[in-house]
């Protein structure tokens, strides 16, 4: 298992890796450009080359990107439905210049339109960024908590947009351990039993990666509201069980906790300390 963080790329992706390296990351998330608009960061290529030296040179594990919040493939509007498969078109494309394995997606809201509407649409728009893009960075849908109008909260839902996807390309699944609890599933008590339902429902093959969060509100209250590990109401066992579990090994955990640096740097050696020296197969142990 590769424990890492949220990083910022404001001073590049070269130094989002070393920043992540330096507080004891063994992976890093980072946005693919403005969470909340459409601007991108250039990429020159003395960071792609500088970035790619600091993976080798730190033994990273799989690298998580994020796309934007503003994307909506379930918009029943069409300027933003095709808007977001422009992003992520292009996101694909740069990400894969990078190396990047994963883009996590949030799938969307249908604004009233239905779930089942809502998964079509998503199904739709995914099938036509998959047909006009040639990157190998696999897309992941995140697992949501299901506020509102999203889609996604459960393990059916993921698994509906995935089998109405045409493509010969591969999706995974980001599984969001707040999100996933908000929305209803005993991760805290039961994990096993829900891994189980996962693996029934969805495959864990299709399982590329961990966004690692407490909850600040109670199991099925549907809100997303990240709390630091231990300070929410999911509390510190079940960290325990997700970074010693069996069928998580060699997946990349990121941490999208508050606090930011100095948080996470006390999160992550929190992390390497629950883990279990017999399960450990990261390069650097």
């Amino acid at each position: 298992m590769y424990i890492g963080c949220h990083m910022s790329i404001g001073k590049g992706f070269a130094k989002a890796c070393e920043g992540a390296f330096k507080i004891g990351g063994e992976t890093m998330q980072f946005f693919t450009r403005n969470p909340r608009g459409s601007k991108a960061k250039e990429i020159k290529e003395i960071d792609v080359k500088q970035y790619k030296e600091a993976i080798a040179r730190n033994t990273f594990g799989p690298v998580v990107a994020h796309a934007p919040y503003i994307l909506n493939l379930a918009s029943p509007k069409d300027e933003m439905w095709e808007l977001a498969q422009r992003i992520m078109i292009e996101d694909l494309e740069r990400m894969g210049r990078l190396g990047v394995q994963y883009i996590a997606l949030h799938p969307g809201s249908h604004v009233g339109k239905g779930v089942e509407y809502g998964i079509k649409r998503i199904a739709s728009g995914l099938s036509k960024v998959l047909q006009e893009s040639s990157s190998d960075t696999i897309i992941l849908l995140e697992t949501m908590a299901g506020s509102g109008t999203e889609v996604g909260s459960t393990f059916e839902e993921i698994k509906e947009i995935i089998d109405l996807v045409e493509s010969d390309k591969e999706l995974g699944v980001c599984f969001d351990t707040c999100h996933t609890f908000a929305s209803g599933y005993d991760v805290d008590s039961d994990l096993d039993r829900v891994l189980k339902e996962f693996d029934e429902i969805i495959g864990l093959q299709k399982l590329k990666a961990l966004h690692v969060n407490d909850s600040k509100n109670e199991k099925g209250s549907k809100k997303d509201r990240h709390a630091n590990l231990g300070e929410g109401v999911m509390g510190v066992e079940t960290f325990k069980k997700f970074v010693n579990h069996p069928k998580l090994q060699n997946l990349p955990l990121v941490l999208e906790t508050p606090g930011g640096i100095d948080n996470y740097q006390r999160e992550i050696a929190l992390l390497r300390e629950m883990r279990e020296k017999k399960t450990l197969k990261t390069k650097r142990e």
